[in-house]
């Protein structure tokens, strides 16, 4: 119990911090709800048959999770480190591994706000999750979203342990550009080039969108191809960053 003390009181400070910061909650709530809103109702993308947010909701689920777990997180971490504030942590018994833990565990919890908001007025535009297969669909877009969440945190820790804070934000901010335009949650992955779009599926945020189409849009089991992607880059960037993680 005394080893969980110091990881819990930082999930604690980690949730507070992140929910009290007004820059984070546009980036994680105010963006995503006004992408929702304006890609379901002004039919600027085609999505194929069906009402516009049956894809949209799913895709921009998909982009709260990059979003919160990888530019939120590792912004404010790299910001973390630069002013010193990491190196005073590492002198308490935290330590580097329930550090990182922490700072993924606090994501999961500021997921349910995005998730409390998204749901509601996703139902509100007409989206129906799973067509008729709620529940089941639920439970394979959660454990989806933990395995991205995990990816995507450590990408977001790996980028703030080793680049100073001002090119980590620059990182940060371009590899979610990337991922946007290359993950299937604004843009179909069929209407990219067929070399790109097989390209795209090896990236966890393809990976992530793909699994929340099927199970919260077509109402199918996710493709098996997205929970090795996932499973594979939550293990291969979770173990690189907690190698090269740096307090200062």
């Amino acid at each position: 119990m005394s080893m969980l003390r110091p990881y819990a009181a930082q999930v604690g400070a980690e949730t507070y911090m992140t929910l009290r910061r007004g820059e984070t909650l546009l980036l994680t709530v105010g963006i995503p709800v006004a992408f929702l809103v304006f890609f379901s109702t002004s039919h600027v993308i085609s999505t194929g048959p069906g009402p516009s947010v049956s894809f949209f909701e799913p895709g921009i689920l998909a982009l709260a999770v990059m979003s919160t777990a990888m530019v939120s997180l590792g912004i404010a971490t790299g910001f973390e480190r630069g002013y010193g504030v990491l190196k005073r942590l590492g002198t308490t018994p935290l330590g580097r591994p329930r550090l990182l833990g922490a700072k993924v565990t606090a994501i999961f919890f500021v997921e349910v706000v995005q998730a409390a908001v998204l749901v509601p007025v996703g139902y509100a535009l007409g989206w129906q999750p799973g067509h008729g297969h709620a529940a089941a669909a639920a439970g394979e877009a959660l454990g989806a979203a933990v395995l991205a969440t995990v990816a995507f945190g450590a990408l977001g820790l790996l980028l703030a342990g080793v680049l100073r804070a001002e090119v980590n934000l620059a990182a940060a901010n371009g590899l979610y550009l990337v991922l946007l335009l290359l993950g299937g949650m604004i843009v179909p992955l069929a209407k990219l080039p067929g070399a790109l779009a097989a390209a795209a599926r090896a990236l966890p945020a393809a990976a992530l969108s793909d699994a929340l189409h099927a199970s919260l849009g077509a109402g199918t089991a996710v493709p098996l191809h997205a929970w090795v992607t996932l499973g594979a880059w939550a293990l291969g960037a979770s173990a690189l960053a907690a190698r090269t993680f740096r307090w200062e």
